[in-house]
């Protein structure tokens, strides 16, 4: 039985195994999840690797990899200490379904230091999400799942796009999601933020997502400025610019599959 819409991106069925629900469903099939929801578990995965790092660390850089459709179904998570360290390590977290893996986290995470006096020349950050009318989601899934402020742009309306978003319900029915996990989610949004062509008549989905963030956002509002490019050749490039409300917090980048619709 499939569980409420309200309840959570996932509901834990067994160790490390999660059912998911209607909230993950993305905009290409019925069947297959949008790519945001299983980058959110997937960094709870990494989460949980212990590490041989002294004092407080934190994940710097994250690929996900998407090796097939991702379905609405069950789903388990593996993951695992590749390379140990006592200031930067490397892990890994492994997403199966019916023990075939269909997606794959890496992560590079980094011992902090103590404060540093170094100076902040980033840019003004974004305009504040406060007083903009959140955006109606019109194809259901996981577009319902976050409340969207448009900036700039919008689905459908092209690239750029300029958009502050949260997440609705956890990750994990019953935990609050973490900044990682937020930013996670939402910024496998990015192609279709930005996209160019009419997703009813053509396909962009992206075949990875890679962050790298120098600091984590401060609160559950995360924005993207998010810009594609196409080559003729059916191969594309979206990349976004993550900030909080207190301004830039890392990049995100992903490579596009491109092509009509009914052929992948």
């Amino acid at each position: 039985m499939m569980p409420s819409n309200e309840d959570a991106y996932y509901v834990p069925t067994a160790p490390d195994t999660y059912l998911a629900t209607e909230l993950t469903q993305g905009p290409w099939s019925p069947g297959a999840q949008h790519g945001g929801p299983p980058c959110a578990l997937l960094v709870r995965a990494l989460d949980y690797v212990p590490s041989n790092i002294q004092g407080p660390s934190r994940i710097a850089k994250v690929s996900f990899d998407i090796l097939g459709p991702v379905p609405v179904a069950e789903v388990q998570t593996r993951g695992a200490l590749v390379r140990p360290g006592r200031s930067v390590e490397l892990i890994r977290a492994d997403l199966l379904a019916d023990d075939r893996p269909v997606m794959r986290a890496t992560a590079w995470r980094i011992r902090e230091s103590d404060p540093l006096d170094i100076p902040r020349p980033d840019p003004a950050p974004p305009t504040p999400p406060d007083g903009i009318e959140a955006w109606t989601p019109t194809w259901g899934g996981y577009s319902e799942s976050v409340e969207w402020r448009f900036v700039e742009g919008g689905f459908a309306k092209g690239a750029p796009a300029s958009v502050w978003g949260r997440l609705r319900v956890p990750v994990v029915v019953g935990e609050e999601a973490t900044p990682l996990q937020r930013v996670a989610a939402f910024a496998d949004s990015g192609n279709g933020l930005s996209g160019m062509l009419d997703m009813h008549v053509w396909w962009f989905i992206n075949t990875e997502l890679t962050l790298h963030l120098f600091r984590f956002p401060a609160s559950d509002w995360v924005h993207i400025y998010a810009e594609t490019s196409l080559d003729p050749a059916g191969i594309g490039l979206a990349t976004t610019v993550l900030s909080d409300r207190s301004g830039r917090i890392g990049h995100g980048a992903q490579a596009l599959m491109v092509g009509p619709r009914g052929r992948q």
